[in-house]
């Protein structure tokens, strides 16, 4: 009997470390708790490809730790038997070879398809943005009247970056100096910004709101304050404020 209670005792905590991490992700009425709230188009793909994995990885790690339970219990040393020699079996071998190369060539797919998506040929831009960081900040440049970036009547602001809503972006990510790191966690972005490698990337922000900026590469002693702010606001607003911020370059 206290063996009984003692194998349910130790199965009922590894089913729930197993399964604890993927009640916290979907929380009690099934809504994501885990990760930031989503705002971009590619945002919610990666997302069901990061919890396709975790539910994967859980389910194998409940049930190999359920195994070597049942093993630790079942084949334990007990007086008057001897130890059993077995060569091994080779149905199981398979199986357990088979079946994780499958998952894995599926996974290997299926990442593929999303990477295709997030970091292959981007979009028709309806807008871009030089993006430059430097120790320790964000310089943001905008094209001006002639719709060209990198000319005299360029519109330049620090650790300030407007986009407009439901449009597609195109960001040019540079560095001055050393290896910076663009993250916005709401955006599922994440890209290194690397001296004398200009990088191309893409997002459409689905809602507006206000958002943080970080810098997650080490960078120097002032990486902790390197930080910049983003608002996504609808393109009335957006204009607006691009009128006003070039009125005080020009002052």
């Amino acid at each position: 009997m206290i063996q009984r209670r003692w194998i349910g005792a130790v199965a009922g905590w590894l089913t729930g470390i197993g399964f604890a991490p993927l009640a916290w992700a979907f929380g009690g009425s099934g809504a994501r708790i885990w990760l930031p709230h989503a705002v971009t188009t590619t945002a919610p793909e990666i997302d069901r490809l990061f919890y396709l994995i975790l539910w994967i990885t859980g389910i194998a790690f409940v049930l190999v730790q359920a195994t070597l339970l049942l093993f630790l219990v079942r084949y334990r040393k007990q007086p008057g038997r001897p130890a059993t020699y077995t060569h091994g079996n080779y149905l199981v071998e398979v199986i357990w070879t088979v079946v994780p190369t499958l998952i894995l060539v599926g996974l290997t797919v299926q990442s593929q398809k999303v990477w295709a998506r997030v970091r292959g040929t981007p979009p028709p831009p309806q807008m871009e943005v030089e993006v430059t960081g430097e120790q320790f900040a964000w310089n943001i440049r905008y094209a001006g009247a002639d719709g060209m970036l990198n000319t005299a009547d360029d519109i330049t602001t620090l650790n300030q970056l407007h986009l407009p809503v439901n449009e597609t972006i195109l960001i040019h990510l540079k560095s001055k100096d050393v290896l910076h790191s663009f993250f916005v966690p709401q955006f599922r972005m994440k890209q290194d910004a690397v001296p004398g490698l200009t990088t191309r990337m893409w997002l459409k922000a689905v809602e507006g709101g206000n958002f943080e900026i970080v810098c997650a590469e080490l960078c120097g002693l002032g990486h902790y304050r390197m930080r910049g702010f983003l608002v996504v606001e609808p393109r009335e607003t957006f204009e607006a404020w691009l009128v006003q911020t070039q009125a005080e370059q020009s002052t």
